[in-house]
């Protein structure tokens, strides 16, 4: 497996040295450069898995730098590194497209701890927005539900427990595990208040009762074909 690559662009050629070191006894395969307009070059050119970026960059700060490079779509991690400590000057640098910010002096352990995090969020797969069995969809951003084309009102509980059953699909979930995930809190085994819901869910959703299926002493099962 290739080694993660980073960028760093800083002008102070100690703090760049010590970077530089750092992260390749950690096995990071590392490119510097001393100014902005270079560090921007390399940035467009070269596939990174993260950048390190100070903002005090001659020939173009840090800032315009991050900038140049999200206007541009190139959706980097990008620590910034700056002397300049107030909550302002951290606003600033997340709101031109920075992930993180750091202050000087740091240690390096903790540049470290950040750029890891930084590379797995930035590797960890999307949730999705959307869920789909069959012909039924759930949009997660609008909360909207569709059986084909037909467009589905439902009860807040009632899309909670449509969202955990489609997430579930072909898995059987227990009754149990619908009251403690749909209603959060424990209720007495015997009630039927999943009954209930499924029933009223089924109705809307799946009258014919081709994909919601009760599992005698099991639970629920939505099956997605």
């Amino acid at each position: 497996m290739d080694a993660m690559r980073i960028l760093v662009v800083e002008d102070d050629e100690k703090i760049a040295s010590f970077v530089v070191k750092g992260l390749q006894q950690n096995s990071y395969a590392v490119d510097h450069r001393a100014d902005g307009q270079q560090g921007l070059a390399l940035a467009q050119s070269v596939a990174y898995d993260a950048a390190i970026v100070d903002l005090m960059l001659p020939k173009l700060d840090g800032l315009s730098l991050i900038q140049q490079l999200r206007t541009r779509k190139v959706h980097i991690p990008v620590l910034i590194l700056s002397a300049k400590a107030t909550v302002d000057d951290r606003v600033r640098g997340l709101q031109a497209g920075g992930d993180d910010y750091l202050t000087k002096p740091f240690a390096f352990s903790e540049l470290l701890a950040r750029i890891q995090a930084l590379i797995r969020r930035a590797t960890q797969p999307v949730e999705p927005t959307r869920l789909s069995a069959g012909d039924l969809t759930l949009d997660l951003l609008t909360r909207e539900v569709r059986r084909g084309a037909e467009k589905i009102e439902l009860q807040p509980r009632e899309f909670a427990l449509l969202e955990y059953l489609m997430r579930s699909a072909n898995r059987a979930v227990t009754k149990t595990m619908i009251l403690e995930h749909i209603f959060d809190y424990s209720f007495d085994p015997q009630t039927n208040v999943v009954d209930v819901l499924v029933h009223r869910l089924r109705n809307k959703v799946d009258p014919a009762k081709t994909m919601i299926h009760t599992m005698r002493g099991v639970g629920y099962v939505l099956r997605a074909g």
